[in-house]
């Protein structure tokens, strides 16, 4: 019992120098410790009873809020559907994990011993969800302006980069090339899903003409279908030597 109190109070002084780096200071720390839950980490500790997957759905549509506000009133010359793509962009798993490596959200984690073996820390789906947690621990502790400003910080960088067109939306891409082929449309179709909750794994495929052009992982439908998509540009031989985010 007092190792374990032991181990708690320096995870705690941990956090606590987490939350100077990032200028945020938790009324409610146990929100924070919330955020840095793995689902596999219950699974060995019976006594805990909260981890981040709930914060992760909250903070996934406080994140699509934050930067659809941000892209209406800093670029109102574009249309609503290059606004879409610039904010998926901004908001995809590739993007939320580089910005939770730039605040080293990987070494807070709390992680099953399966998890941490595996690579968790370092896992790109693993970092993209424990930021979203973040974003919505903070928003339930300071508010929505906090948020926003915290948010600010992190992602003005990114949506001035998309907003340079460093981004590929390849089921756009896709539909564009093939629309030029006819009327014959693409239907993607999921070919596989496995893994457990907290860890799910889609595998879609497009077709077209009654053939698959390509396949795509990844942990949600959408994305897969974004990478079954790059994956027939490639076989189309329309675009070369890109590696999807």
């Amino acid at each position: 019992m007092e190792r374990r109190e032991q181990g708690n109070k320096r995870y705690l002084d941990k956090l606590f120098e987490f939350q100077k780096s990032i200028n945020v200071f938790f009324n409610k720390p146990e929100l924070l410790v919330a955020a840095l839950t793995h689902p596999s980490y219950l699974a060995e500790h019976p006594n805990e009873k909260v981890h981040n997957q709930r914060l992760e759905f909250l903070g996934d549509a406080i994140l699509g809020s934050v930067v659809a506000d941000y892209l209406y009133h800093q670029y109102p010359e574009h249309p609503e559907g290059q606004l879409t793509r610039m904010r998926a962009a901004v908001v995809c798993e590739a993007t939320l994990a580089r910005l939770a490596n730039s605040l080293n959200l990987g070494s807070f984690l709390r992680l099953g011993k399966g998890e941490e073996l595996s690579g968790g820390r370092r896992r790109a789906s693993t970092l993209a969800d424990a930021f979203e947690a973040l974003t919505a621990a903070i928003f339930l502790d300071k508010g929505w302006e906090r948020t926003r400003q915290f948010l600010g910080e992190f992602l003005k960088d990114e949506i001035e980069r998309t907003a340079r067109g460093c981004y590929i939306d390849y089921k756009t891409c896709l539909q564009e090339i093939i629309q030029q082929q006819g009327n014959e449309k693409l239907h993607y179709v999921l070919l596989e899903e496995s893994g457990p909750d907290h860890a799910k794994q889609f595998v879609s495929g497009v077709i077209w003409r009654s053939q698959l052009l390509g396949k795509g992982t990844g942990r949600s439908k959408k994305e897969a279908e974004q990478q079954a998509a790059c994956a027939a540009l490639k076989h189309l031989g329309k675009i070369k030597n890109i590696s999807p985010a």
